[in-house]
């Protein structure tokens, strides 16, 4: 999990599945297949590649319009991350659902028994046993696949939405608190009230071309409620970056150092924090070390200073500088009197993220446009 290998992974993507990514993105072949989608997502994650270069190249490959359906999908973990900052419940809310859950499972036997035979690929849906074992054995499922595994989790095997988030966060190698928490909460109806998802025999038979056809759903289910939707806060302001000698802190939320708005900031001491998430997989802890070993590397080459682990007395008692890092894990480990900086992609984008997705969408073209 390196900056170079989500390069490479680009290119692959703009010289192949990225020409006809419009018409093909809905389609799961199945994991010996070349993915239609870009498979960009855990560099993305963990930025070692940015939103705004992806978008660049794939708007030089394809040009005016040919790579409006790509980039609105980059938009959407833009929106969510975005919209996670302004509803910070949603997330620690899952949090509780999902411990709360987990304890119901040592006291419910009907209900830890249908856990665990969906989690364990036992349930006898067909394709549905398939994703969850792809999904532990690869730590990747393709976008569709993900949304129908999360509708007959909810509203077939009437599984909790939390325990859902919680067995996908702890195997997506690209998971975050932001897309993956919305995501199951957009399926279940609760992200848009009443509006969810609803996986379809049909639907699963046509765009696995034939490899699927499940029985058994429940295609007509209500959708999920919830007595206090998350309230919306103010989008908390950054920290503008001090003039002088400072120690860069690194984060598995932000691993393009190289690219940060550090303003008259020079860098003396680079550190590295690593959180994973609760019950993060061996396959995810690797990756996300591996990114982080990355980029400090990178960053000790790029500022020409010395790198350590973040442990006592690392910072030199400098002022400690890091990329904003949204909702999650990683933000709620920075230290106390931690300045904050945040990318002007995020600056620009995340104001019009804290309602519905179309406003973001309509910003689009003055977000790319803010980048220039």
């Amino acid at each position: 999990m390196t900056r170079a290998a989500g390069l490479d992974r680009l290119s692959e993507f703009l010289l192949g599945a990225g020409a006809v990514y419009a018409a093909d993105r809905n389609t799961d072949r199945g994991r010996e297949h070349t993915p239609t989608t870009s498979a960009l997502s855990p560099y993305l994650r963990r930025r070692l590649i940015t939103e705004a270069e992806v978008v660049a190249a794939a708007d030089s490959a394809f040009g005016d319009g040919g790579a409006e359906k790509f980039v609105s999908e980059v938009f959407w973990r833009t929106y969510f991350k975005g919209h996670l900052e302004t509803h910070p419940s949603a997330w620690t809310d899952a949090l509780a659902l999902a411990a709360a859950d987990h304890e119901r499972l040592a006291a419910e036997p009907g209900l830890r028994r249908t856990y665990e035979a969906a989690v364990e690929g036992r349930s006898g849906i067909d394709g549905f046993d398939d994703w969850a074992r792809d999904l532990v054995e690869t730590g990747w499922l393709h976008n569709h696949a993900r949304m129908w595994f999360a509708s007959i989790w909810i509203f077939t095997l009437r599984l909790p939405w939390a325990l859902g988030a919680d067995f996908f966060m702890r195997h997506l190698l690209d998971g975050d608190s932001a897309s993956n928490t919305l995501s199951w909460r957009w399926v279940a109806g609760l992200h848009t009230r009443g509006k969810h998802y609803v996986a379809r025999a049909e639907n699963i038979r046509r765009y696995t071309e034939g490899r699927y056809d499940p029985a058994g759903l429940n295609e007509y289910p209500d959708a999920l409620d919830e007595p206090m939707p998350p309230r919306e806060v103010a989008l908390p302001p950054a920290d503008a970056p001090p003039s002088g000698d400072v120690a860069l802190l690194l984060h598995l939320d932000d691993l393009h150092p190289e690219s940060l708005p550090l303003g008259g900031a020079t860098v003396v001491r680079i550190g590295g924090l690593i959180v994973y998430a609760d019950g993060a997989s061996d396959r995810v802890r690797s990756a996300d070390e591996a990114a982080m070993a990355d980029a400090v590397a990178r960053a000790e080459a790029h500022f020409g200073c010395p790198a350590a682990e973040v442990e006592a007395g690392w910072a030199d008692d400098l002022p400690v500088i890091t990329a904003w890092a949204p909702v999650g894990p990683s933000a709620a480990a920075l230290p106390l009197g931690c300045l904050r900086v945040r990318r002007g992609w995020d600056e620009t984008a995340w104001p019009r993220s804290a309602r519905g997705y179309s406003r973001l969408r309509s910003a689009i073209p003055s977000v790319l446009a803010a980048q220039a």
